[in-house]
C-alpha cells in the first residue's frame, strides 16, 4: 500500500467514532434505460455472472437484477431509472491484472474504455470505462497485502 493511500485511509477510521453493525457492501445499483440490454453489457463484455433476476410487484412489472465479477461478494443491481435519467453512478472495481484486463476489454470492441493506462505517482494503476447508460467503472489494481 503507497504511503497517500495508508495515510488516507488512516484519518478516514478517525472520522466517524460510532460504531457499527453494518458488516458489507452487499450492493451497489446502476440505472440503466434498458435491462436486457445491460445484462447483456456486463455479461458477454465485461463476463461478470447473474446473481439474481427475478420478476416482483404485484403483476410481477418489476425486475430486480444483479450481476456481479466471478468470485465477487459485492453485487451491482442494475435498475430502471426512478424519475430521473438512467446513468450518472460509478463503481470501482479491482484486478491484480490492470494492464491485462485494459487490453482484453480494448480488443472486444464496443466499450467505451480508457485509451491508455492512468499512472500517478502514490496512485494504484487504472482505468476507466463507461456502461452504454454513462455509469462510471473505475478499473484499479488490487492493493498490495500488508
Amino acid at each position: 500500500m503507497s504511503f497517500v493511500r495508508s495515510r488516507c485511509l488512516q484519518g478516514m477510521s478517525n472520522l466517524n467514532p460510532t460504531k457499527t453493525a453494518l458488516s458489507n457492501i452487499g450492493v451497489a445499483m446502476f440505472t440503466v434505460a434498458d435491462q436486457d440490454e445491460a445484462l447483456a453489457f456486463y455479461t458477454e463484455k465485461l463476463g461478470f455472472e447473474v446473481r439474481a433476476d427475478a420478476r416482483f410487484g404485484d403483476d410481477d412489472e418489476m425486475r430486480w437484477l444483479e450481476v456481479a465479477p466471478p468470485g465477487s461478494g459485492t453485487r451491482l443491481a442494475l435498475n430502471p431509472p426512478m424519475g430521473g435519467e438512467p446513468g450518472g453512478s460509478s463503481i470501482g472495481v479491482e484486478t491484480a491484472d490492470v494492464a491485462g484486463e485494459h487490453a482484453r476489454l480494448r480488443a472486444i470492441g464496443g466499450i467505451d474504455v480508457d485509451p491508455e493506462l492512468m499512472r500517478t505517482p502514490g496512485a494504484p494503476l487504472m482505468f476507466m470505462l463507461r456502461d452504454p447508460d454513462g455509469n462510471d467503472i473505475v478499473v484499479v489494481e488490487e492493493p498490495q497485502a500488508t
